[in-house]
């Protein structure tokens, strides 16, 4: 143990982006996108939804109806209201987790302890059985706040890592990392289902348990970041008492003080609306596979399969042509790009797979990209010592919005009963985030917030 903590605290050369930290620290930084993806890619997007919804028609009653916190609605309401009441609660939660990560001096065990509750709580669904849909709803209500609480903790390390000129390119890793961790586990997850899911049992039997693995995988790789990252003093100010009462107080400085950084809060709300779209159409693309185009899941798994990896190639490349274009033209490209593949999915034919394939790995390849640059460049915005709570700032324009694109899209389905209008509707959210990200001046507004801006934009 002492030979690690010597190596944890080994000082870091003096040039480029190792005077700021050594490989291995950016390595087990990175590893924490593999490990938290597993979440993303397996609970989120592939299996709980229609687990936890199979379980919740179980124990519905003769209506077809579920009861919970007083309320009545429809079984298949549930994992839609249980992901929105936890956006709604990582709101609150998220810009407090990134006034905690400044204020302590010991970011790596505030990471544990997000990590670790997201963790244990999807271990626990292994209990998800019979008609314990309240249970269900309950675990990945504490498991997804936990998720974006450590992401918010997570990057706050960024600047702490990399200088301006390197972000970039650590900020992809990171993504591509996370990408390639997520699919992997969610490759053998699918070959499970190939094998053994032989009926409607067990295929249930295997959704439960590749959900525990998800898990499983999270809790162990976040080892290594917990390991590998260094402890810094704290960058958030005095503190006045505990940590947490000192978040609550941060996160009302912050958004006073966001009034003076007008630039660096018109860049949310560029993000906050092309990622929205960027959200919608992957929450939604099994949607409009499965009823428009007429997949079934033995196609729309792989295909998630191959985004996830295509997503992995993604950042990297958009990392490398940030380095000839700079980050800001390289985001504007792939919202073009995103332009293109809504009206691309208009025209999509019914039931043929190729050109469904070819359209799902173009947005693997804009994927992992577009958002590893976003970050990077918002690292940018940042007063120096407060990268935690504008990073809970940031992972609320990620994900508290979400609803706005979902909204947008069953309004146009609803109105002309087409998802191919709907999902061709998604591109009012790349041309206005693409003209409102044009219009941020970014050399001005990272000096303006203090910082030196990258030799490229």
């Amino acid at each position: 143990m002492a030979s690690s903590a010597a190596m944890t605290a080994e000082a870091p050369p003096q040039t480029g982006a190792a005077a700021l930290s050594t490989p291995r620290e950016r390595l087990g930084w990175y590893f924490y996108d593999w490990a938290n993806s597993a979440f993303s890619t397996t609970v989120v997007t592939a299996f709980l939804g229609p687990y936890l919804t199979a379980i919740a028609k179980a124990g519905a009653d003769a209506a077809g109806n579920v009861h919970l916190l007083g309320l009545t609605f429809k079984a298949g309401s549930l994992f839609p209201y249980a992901t929105s009441l936890s956006v709604a609660l990582q709101v609150l939660v998220l810009p407090i987790a990134g006034a905690m990560a400044d204020r302590s001096s010991r970011k790596r065990r505030l990471l544990g302890l997000f990590a670790y509750i997201g963790a244990v709580a999807t271990i626990g669904l292994l209990f998800l059985t019979g008609e314990r849909y309240a249970l269900g709803a309950t675990l990945f209500l504490i498991a997804n706040v936990a998720f974006g609480a450590s992401v918010v903790v997570n990057n706050s390390f960024l600047p702490q890592l990399a200088d301006e000129n390197d972000r970039d390119a650590v900020s992809s890793r990171g993504w591509a990392f996370g990408y390639l961790g997520g699919g992997l586990l969610f490759l053998f997850n699918v070959v499970a289902v190939v094998l053994f899911g032989t009926d409607d049992h067990s295929k249930a039997e295997v959704a439960r348990w590749s959900l525990v693995s998800a898990g499983v995988w999270w809790a162990v790789f976040t080892t290594l970041p917990l390991m590998w990252l260094r402890d810094r003093p704290a960058t958030g100010g005095e503190r006045h008492g505990n940590v947490l009462l000192d978040g609550f107080r941060q996160l009302w400085h912050t958004l006073r003080s966001l009034k003076a950084y007008p630039l660096t809060l018109f860049f949310l709300i560029a993000f906050l609306v092309y990622n929205d779209g960027i959200q919608t159409v992957i929450g939604l693309a099994g949607t409009y596979a499965s009823e428009e185009l007429g997949f079934d899941i033995t196609v729309t798994m792989p295909v998630i399969l191959m985004v996830q990896f295509m997503a992995f190639g993604g950042a990297l490349l958009l990392g490398w042509l940030a380095k000839l274009f700079g980050a800001w033209k390289t985001v504007l490209g792939s919202l073009a790009v995103w332009s293109v593949i809504v009206v691309a999915a208009y025209f999509l034919p019914e039931g043929k797979v190729l050109p469904f394939a070819a359209l799902a790995a173009a947005i693997g390849l804009v994927l992992g990209g577009s958002q590893a640059l976003s970050r990077s460049l918002f690292s940018q915005l940042i007063p120096k010592g407060r990268e935690g709570e504008y990073f809970g700032l940031y992972e609320i324009s990620d994900k508290g919005t979400s609803w706005l694109g979902p909204l947008l899209f069953g309004f146009a389905f609803d109105q002309t009963g087409s998802y191919r209008f709907a999902i061709v509707s998604l591109i009012a959210f790349f041309i206005f985030g693409f003209a409102a990200l044009l219009a941020v001046p970014m050399r001005r507004a990272i000096a303006a917030a203090g910082n030196t801006p990258p030799k490229l934009l």
